[in-house]
This record gives C-alpha cells, structure tokens and sequence, in this order.
C-alpha cells in the first residue's frame, strides 16, 4: 500500500502551523526534515515527499512542516526572518518528537536549531539565495523596462522590504539572508547530488519531480539514520 501523509500541527510564536508526517506512530527514528527556502522549496516539494514515502516503507517516520509564512501558513512570510525560521524548527523538532534532521539547500541556515543530529544535502549560504531572487527581480524589471541593480534592491529592501520573485521579504529577513551560513561542525554529514544519484531540481524553472533521486534519498537517510545514533 502507497503510504499515505498524516497532517499535523506545531506552534511557534504563538502560531499553529501545519506539517506532514509519513511513516509508523511507532518508528524508533523520526526524520525531521528542513526543506529548501523560497521558490526552491516549491520546485522540490515532490520529491521530498516521494522520499519520505520510502523511508515509510522503511519503517522509518519522517516530519516536513510548513515554516511560518510558506505553503498553507497563514503568517505573513514579510514578518520572518532567519532567526523565526530557525525557533520554527527548534519547536516542531520539540513538539513532534524528532530524532534526526535532514535539511536540503537553504534548509541548513536553519537545521542546528533542534539540537539534533545533522544531514544536509547540497548547502547553500543566505547570500546565495539572495543572489538568486535579486537575480530574478532584475530580469523581470527589466521585462517592464525598469532598470535596477543589486545594490538598489538591498537600499530599498532595509527600509522597506522586496517582492523578490513573488516572495515578500521582509527588512529581517533579507538583512538575515545577507549574513546567514550553514553552521559548520565535524559531526555534521554532508552529501552532494553525486551521493544520491540526484539532480538539481531548484534550478529548474517550474516543480518537477525525480524517483530516482527520491529513491537514493531515502535510503541514504535510512542508512545514516540508522548509524549515527542520538
């Protein structure tokens, strides 16, 4: 049988949030997982999930909550920051029960939150990220036949914040964005694309979805999961 999600929530900041959970009420291990941010999230949504069906059948229970102001949240995403984000994780990872932590991309600014331990796949520093949605905002003024630049965006974005390809980001979290990096630390497990047979799918232009990488994924969380104990 295809397993099928259980929708729960969590609090933060005196908000409740939803979540998905896959896998047995029973599972020893309980995967939290810290998706990529912005407009990578959407594109890789598919494949999260395909993954944490596996580990389900694995016997093996794995949590994706919303972050507050993404997906069906209903906080403004202008009032987040770095710093919201990561007391999201740190409560969901408290409130649900996790015992590990995956993160994916961007996720890594905030995966140390919960105190468990780590696996991150493919990393990215805050700036990049920035980079990208600045990237996006130049491309489509220009469409419009307004010129900007970087260093315009960030000006106008400290006092007022940006719509940053359909994103509105706050002056918290763009300053958040400007400085934030994956925390570094020896026991702390990194993979890249290469490990998990995968492919880049928070570059591609619209949400896709890849079995394989999904499939790679979970066992690759499964193997590690399994390893690094608590």
């Amino acid at each position: 049988m295809r397993p099928q999600p259980v929708h729960l929530h969590y609090s933060t900041a005196t908000q409740s949030e939803y979540g998905l959970r896959f896998g047995p009420a029973d599972a020893d291990r309980i995967i939290l997982i810290v998706p990529p941010l912005f407009d990578e999230m959407n594109r890789t949504r598919r494949m999260v999930a395909e993954a944490m069906r596996g580990l389900a059948k694995r016997d093996v229970a794995s949590l994706l909550p919303d972050l507050p102001g993404c997906n069906e949240s209903t906080a403004a995403l202008s009032s987040q920051s770095i710093e919201s984000w990561r007391r999201a994780v740190s409560d969901v990872a408290t409130q649900l029960g996790a015992t590990h932590v995956v993160s994916i991309r961007g996720g890594g600014l905030l995966d140390d939150a919960a105190g468990l331990p780590m696996w991150r796949l493919a990393p990215v520093k805050g700036a990049s990220l920035l980079k990208t949605l600045l990237r996006a905002r130049i491309a489509a003024d220009k469409e419009a036949g307004i010129v900007t630049t970087a260093e315009q965006l960030i000006i106008e974005g400290q006092h007022d914040g940006l719509d940053l390809a359909g994103h509105a980001i706050g002056p918290a979290m763009l300053m958040d964005l400007e400085k934030a990096h994956p925390v570094a630390s020896d026991e702390i497990t990194e993979a890249t694309l290469t490990d998990v047979a995968g492919t880049a799918l928070w570059l591609r232009s619209e949400p896709g979805e890849s079995p394989e990488m999904s499939a790679a994924l979970a066992g690759y969380i499964d193997r590690w999961s399994a390893s690094c104990g608590r």
